[in-house]
């Protein structure tokens, strides 16, 4: 009988919204109808919807935190099940989880501060920058060399897709290994096998190149330098890109699980990696993100970038990418958007790019489609524009 009522109050908004203004649920409805109202891509009014709780039991997700963002503002944060299939401690809005490749966008961010502050030219060769490291030149770069907005977008040829990390066990190799993709990286070496800004191609490898750059010019850890330019001035007080984390925030840390619902070896892996995949955050931080970029693009906010500086970050470069996110235009409307994948940890944020409002999802397991049914049960009841049926 409430699942009924909360549908019914979901439908009544979609109708009132069609006969003018939006007439959104409160904070309670909306928290409500999205735990019920889980539903499959292609969602019509009336199909099948699961609980939260029954759909993290269906694909094994151990944990799940949700941020929820409404008028440029985190509307509300929740978090479900438990962090630890041996403990059994329950996730709380404060459990960190990787963001696997959201860490992307995030350290893009800081980039692009760097550039607005004169540091580095996007349009100019990046070994320009880098000193104790080079990108050896080859035949694809005799007519063009590699910048930092190829980097950020993917379009520099760049080897090397994505990164396992390290568990335990394991020798964690240096930055400069995992570039020249010597022992003990598990990765082969970072270079470029086709011509500059010609295709787009996923490439953690670039933004691995990314990393030493701003190492080099900052000398100092990445860490340091992310907590700098875009930690502290935007609040995210439990986001690190600490690899592998402090012992105080270990405590906080989930444990990650595979797609078979085994534990990630060790409990979570190393990821020298830090702006491919190695940034430690929750659901609010990362809401926080997308809400100053949101800001940034109203020129409400300037405590990373400038408006224009956050326009040409979401202006795509190749196909649908900017520097640093995807953007989804959908029947008018524009959303940008990231997806994570770490061992053990999955994630997606998505914002519209005018409208103020979002979500971020992180979990503890390997199962977007699960992440995806979470996405769709908050755009019905949020009543995003132009983002189902079809998405």
């Amino acid at each position: 009988m409430k699942l009924r009522i909360l549908i019914s109050i979901v439908l009544l908004a979609i109708l009132s919204s069609c006969q003018g203004k939006k007439k959104l649920p409160n904070l309670f409805e909306s928290v409500r109808s999205a735990e019920k109202n889980l539903c499959k891509k292609g969602y019509e009014p009336g199909d099948s919807v699961w609980t939260i709780e029954e759909r993290m039991k269906f694909y094994g997700v151990p944990a799940v935190s949700i941020a929820v963002i409404r008028d440029n503002k985190i509307f509300w944060s929740r978090a479900y099940g438990i962090i630890d299939k041996e403990s059994k401690e329950p996730a709380t809005v404060h459990t960190l989880f990787q963001a696997g490749s959201i860490s992307k966008p995030v350290a893009a961010y800081g980039a692009l501060r760097e550039v607005l502050k004169g540091k580095i030219d996007l349009d100019k060769n990046v070994n320009n920058y880098l000193t104790s490291w080079k990108l050896p030149d080859n035949e694809f770069t005799k007519e063009k060399k590699v910048t930092l907005k190829h980097l950020l977008s993917h379009t520099g040829g760049i080897t090397v897709h994505g990164f396992l990390g390290y568990s335990p066990d394991l020798p964690v190799p240096t930055l400069l290994q995992v570039l020249n993709g010597t022992p003990p990286a598990n990765s082969p070496a970072i270079r470029v096998d086709k011509e500059p800004g010609k295709e787009w191609r996923y490439s953690g490898g670039g933004y691995t190149i990314m990393q030493q750059m701003l190492i080099d010019i900052e000398k100092k850890p990445f860490p340091s330098i992310m907590k700098e330019l875009v930690i502290d001035p935007l609040n995210m007080l439990n986001s690190t890109y600490d690899q592998p984390l402090s012992p105080e925030k270990l405590k906080l840390a989930a444990t990650g699980y595979l797609p078979n619902g085994l534990m990630t070896k060790g409990k979570r892996h190393t990821y020298p990696e830090m702006a491919a995949a190695g940034l430690w955050t929750t659901a609010e931080d990362l809401a926080k993100f997308a809400v100053d970029i949101q800001l940034t693009l109203q020129g409400t906010s300037t405590k990373v970038l400038s408006k224009s500086a956050a326009e040409q970050m979401l202006t795509p470069v190749l196909g649908t990418y900017g520097l640093g996110l995807d953007m989804l235009k959908t029947g008018g409307d524009v959303y940008f958007q990231h997806g994570g994948w770490d061992e053990g940890f999955s994630s997606h944020l998505i914002a519209h790019k005018e409208k103020g409002y979002g979500i971020v999802v992180l979990t503890n397991s390997n199962h977007p489609d699960f992440i995806s049914e979470v996405i769709r049960s908050v755009a019905v009841t949020e009543q995003w524009d132009h983002y189902l049926p079809d998405n």
